[in-house]
């Protein structure tokens, strides 16, 4: 019988993708190393609120942000032209937002921008974003000529555990988690980890030289495959 490996996810993942580990005798370990809050400020309502009654283009490269500014549109989408990354946060924007405001989806924040760059229309955009959000997209828009208003929707929250057991592998899905595990934890040489796109792999590689293997979508279903192929081997 060949050994189990154990995998830690430093996200929930759904119970169909635990399972589908377990039936390849992969063991996934669940621990949060971030939180999110939703900014809760009578200025952030407001700010929401006047951009709810216009149209807009608007941005989301997060799940928190798109399910944060949901909360306000009472099952009204407004009229707007949304510019999001890719799977979970694309998914999110359908469900809320309506398939029919989705104008351009990006693989990641960087190759979002880019996309917003080539549009010659885009002028002027608001960022829905956390408090912890990457320069990537709004410093190449602003490079660009992109007007761009961010609007801080959650406050990302830093939650680092000690983890006394060797993994053979470690997903992760943010920067934020990444600094929040390195910050009370070190990993054997032999540790695969994997980032669920560039921003978190360069993240990762700040702190270590150990392999890291990068989905090649987002989405962390994307990112759970990803690792049953390279066990696979």
């Amino acid at each position: 019988m060949p050994n189990k490996i154990s995998i830690l996810s430093t996200r929930p993942l759904e119970t169909a993708l635990i399972e589908a580990a377990k039936a390849k005798d992969i063991h996934i370990d669940i621990v949060s190393f971030i939180d999110t809050s939703p900014v809760a400020t009578t200025n952030m309502k407001e700010e929401i609120a006047k951009v709810i009654k216009q149209p807009a283009a608007v941005v989301f490269t997060s799940m928190n942000a798109v399910t944060t500014v949901a909360a306000y549109i009472n099952g009204h989408p407004p009229d707007w032209s949304i510019y999001c990354i890719g799977h979970t946060t694309r998914q999110l924007v359908a469900r809320h937002f309506g398939e029919q405001s989705i104008h351009t989806v990006g693989n990641n924040a960087s190759d979002l921008a880019d996309k917003m760059i080539g549009n010659k229309q885009v002028k002027q955009v608001v960022f829905f974003c956390g408090d912890q959000r990457r320069e990537e997209l709004p410093g190449k828009l602003r490079q660009n000529g992109i007007m761009v208003q961010e609007v801080i929707v959650y406050h990302t929250i830093s939650t680092p555990h000690k983890i006394d057991k060797a993994y053979d592998g470690i997903l992760f899905f943010s920067p934020s988690a990444v600094q929040s595990f390195f910050y009370a934890n070190a990993v054997l040489p032999s540790t695969i980890l994997f980032a669920i796109g560039q921003t978190t792999a360069d993240a990762i590689k700040s702190f270590s030289d150990n392999t890291v293997i990068e989905s090649d979508r987002p989405g962390k279903e994307e990112l759970v495959k990803k690792m049953f192929q390279f066990f696979k081997k």
